[in-house]
This record gives structure tokens, sequence and C-alpha cells, in this order.
């Protein structure tokens, strides 16, 4: 299988645990910016099992700690792509975890949306 995040010695893995491993995204949105895979390889949130989903939060958290000590975030995002059409482009699950600072957009209201250009909306 030629997948990224199955082939894990390519990858810095920072952090672990039974179903999961962490990695800082190559591409991050911010400075910290983590992903969390599930080792089993699969696409779609939805199709996780709950100790999937247990391990995934379980690490989560431990990032947190990572990031905390690391580069003292202010606050958080965390986000899943699920398919194509929502921005998925690697078609193996993973969660991002998004560190976020004081002023680094000059209005956070909206999350996520301010940390890339507004799209035309929808008139579909």
């Amino acid at each position: 299988m030629d997948c990224l995040f199955c082939n894990r010695q390519d990858l810095n893995i920072i952090a672990e645990n039974e179903l999961c491993f962490a990695i800082y995204d190559k591409y991050p949105v911010n400075l910290g910016h983590i992903l969390i895979v599930p080792k089993r390889h699969y696409k779609n949130f939805f199709d996780s099992t709950e100790e999937e989903v247990t391990d995934i939060y379980k690490l989560a958290h431990k990032c947190k700690k990572i990031l905390d000590d690391k580069y003292k975030p202010t606050g958080y995002n965390v986000g899943i792509n699920i398919n194509e059409s929502a921005g998925q482009t690697i078609m193996h699950l993973h969660v991002h975890l998004i560190p976020r600072y004081n002023n680094d957009v000059m209005d956070p209201r909206g999350g996520i949306r301010n940390l890339k250009s507004q799209l035309v909306p929808y008139k579909g």
C-alpha cells in the first residue's frame, strides 16, 4: 500500500499509544500543528472503532501537553477533514491539532476560518 501514514518508518513520530501515533504536520497551519493518525488504514472518522476514538482522544491530550510545554499556545483548534469535498487529501484518517496564539489573526472569531482566506459564499 502506498500510503504516507502507513509507511511510518519515514515519519518522525513524536508520541504514540496502542492504536495511534502523532507527527508534526509537514505543511503546518500554525506553529506546532500536529496530526494524530490511527495505525490502522481507513479513510473516514465514522469508520473508527470506539477503541480508536478513545486512543485518538487520549493521544490528543498527550500532544496538547507537549505543545503546552514547548510552544505555550493560548488556544487550540481540533479538526477532521472527511472526504475530498471537505478538503481531505490523504485518504488515511488524521486529526488536526492546531495550536493558536494570541494575535495570530486580527479577529479569531470563527476559529479556523480565519487562518485562510474566505471563499465566495456557495449559492448552490
